[in-house]
This record gives C-alpha cells, structure tokens and sequence, in this order.
C-alpha cells in the first residue's frame, strides 16, 4: 500500500471501529424499546389510554414527560414507544414530550448521574430541566395542530387497524390461531422483529455518521474553546461546543454522565449541564429516528427549540453553579 495512503487507512479503521462502539452500546437499548412497544400493542388498549392520559394539551405533554419513570429507555428506545404510543391515540404533545423526556426522565439516568457527580442535586437539575423543555416543546409544536402535520404516516395508522388483517372479509372468514399461546407469541415475535429491523436502519445510519464527524472532526479544537481562550462570551461559548460535543459523540443517556464529568475541568458548569441536557434529546442517531414517527418539519423545530431551551438551561446553571 503506498505511504501516502497510509493515514487514510487509519482513519478508516477508526470509523469502523468507531461505528461499532456507538451501535452496540445503542443496540440493547432499541431492543429494549422494542420490546416495550410491542408489549404496549398487545396489552395497551386506546380505551385505556383515554382513561388516564389527560385529554388538555399541558395535562398530556406534562404525562409524557414524566411517562420515563415508567418506561426507564434511552434515546434509542423512547422513539418507538413514543410512536406505539401514538398510535395506540396518545395525545401529539405527550408523544413528543415522551420522546424528548425519556432518554433523562427515568430512574437508570438518574442514578449514574447522581453517582458520577458525587452529587444528587446535579441529577435533579438535569431532569428539572429536561421536563421543562420537553413539556414546553410538546405544547408548541402538538397543541393546537392537526396530528396529521406531525406525525409521518404510519404514526398516524391506528393498531385497531391491524387487529383484524388475518381475516378474510370478503368470504366471511377468519383465521383465530393468533388467539392461540404459539400464534399470539408468533405474531409478538414477528410484529417486534418487523419494528426492530425498521428502527435499526436509523441507528445504523445515524451511527455511521456519527463514526464519521468523530473520526474527521477534530475534537480538540472544539474542546480548546474553553474559558481561559474566549474571554468574555466564555459561557455561552462553552455551552454551544459541549451541545455540539453532544450531538458528535452520540453517546446513551445511561453512560454521558461520566463523559460529562471529564469536562467539568475544561468547561464551567452550566456547558457541562447543557451537554447533559441537550445530548440525549438531540444528537445524530436519535434525530434520525425521530424522523420515522414525526414529520421533518416537526423534527426541525424540536432540534431547533430543543437547542434554544438548552442555551437557555446552561446560562442559568453558569448563573447558579458557577
């Protein structure tokens, strides 16, 4: 191989090497959500989420923001809960909420925070702040606007729909064995593989993008922006690099608290609070698999608000922390 090709094949090498680390850390994690999803569509009737899902737009979005204590899931799982859940007739702002919340709002996150920081009350900010922005977000881009401009197709397509696909309408029959122990479970299998291996393309490429900006993207440049090198617009500074850091590195919910902490001495705290609250809403995996439950336009204007309300949480935590 000529000399000149060398640094290349390095670079290559890291991206595949890369690219693993980002999809098998996420992969447990969509399984989990798949699972939840498929148990939500055999066991959660629309009946019963209109029984104690509020029908009032804050009442919604203020549920799906908390629904993660319930539903403990990353990034990589929340979406297609969120979009089971939608499709089961849960309210447009609960289910932007949800997806936006639960990566933070559940017990696993809360704990590793709480350890790596040596301190509770830096869990407790970050999941303040993650409801506050997901139940905000859920009431200005689903409150008041047809579902039909949110959520992409197959979000809107009611499970009822498909309760009854083995019949046969037109000769009056019907093939009941899905009733039955092995065809009901048959039919979970098949339905979660078929889930699985839709979602699996978004991590796929988010991932392989990801790998990409990591491996291309010098870090050290973005991570010499700190204090010391800009003076005066420092904070704010700070806490654009680290959300960027954010959305490069990719990283789940469960483990970024420790990364976070390795930058408590290079950024001031509002940036590292901005990097754990703005990762785990947005970062490059996650955005794509937003896609396949909300409209583009949606997702640009949650990545859009999701990345303002950030600033916003860093800049007060700077104020507070600093």
């Amino acid at each position: 191989m000529p000399s000149n090709l060398a640094p290349l094949t390095n670079k290559l090498q890291g991206l595949v090497t890369t690219f693993q680390g980002i999809f098998i850390e996420a992969l447990p994690f969509l399984s989990a959500g798949v699972i939840v999803s498929v148990l939500i569509g055999e066991f959660v009737k629309p009946q019963h989420l209109a029984s104690f899902v509020p029908q009032n737009a804050f009442g919604a979005s203020m549920f799906g923001s908390l629904l993660g204590l319930l539903f403990p899931v990353c990034e990589c799982g929340a979406i297609p809960t969120s979009r089971r859940l939608l499709r089961k007739g849960a309210p447009a702002p609960m289910g932007i909420a949800f997806a936006l919340a639960a990566p933070v709002v559940n017990p696993i996150v809360l704990i590793s925070t709480s350890i790596a920081f040596g301190d509770v009350r830096w869990a407790l900010a970050r999941v303040g702040f993650t409801i506050v922005i997901a139940l905000t977000i859920g009431l200005i881009i689903g409150a008041g606007i047809k579902r039909e401009a949110i959520l992409t197709p197959l979000s809107l397509t009611a499970d009822d729909d498909h309760d009854h696909s083995h019949c046969d309408h037109d000769h009056g029959a019907c093939d009941h064995t899905h009733d039955q122990p092995k065809g009901r479970l048959a039919g979970l299998i098949a339905h979660g593989s078929t889930e699985f291996f839709e979602m699996a393309q978004y991590l796929v490429i988010g991932s392989l993008l990801a790998a990409t900006m990591q491996t291309f993207i010098p870090q050290s440049a973005l991570l010499t922006l700190n204090d010391s090198s800009i003076g005066f617009f420092a904070p704010l500074v700070g806490i654009v690099v680290l959300m960027l850091v954010a959305v490069l590195l990719s990283v789940c919910s469960t483990v970024d608290a420790f990364l976070a902490l390795s930058f408590l001495g290079l950024f001031h705290p509002g940036a590292v609070m901005a990097f754990l609250v703005f990762g785990p809403m947005i970062d490059i995996k996650s955005t794509l698999m937003l896609t396949s439950t909300f409209r583009r336009s949606a997702v640009v204007a949650m990545v859009v608000l999701a990345a303002l309300f950030a600033i916003i949480a860093g800049l007060i935590s700077y104020v507070v922390l600093v």
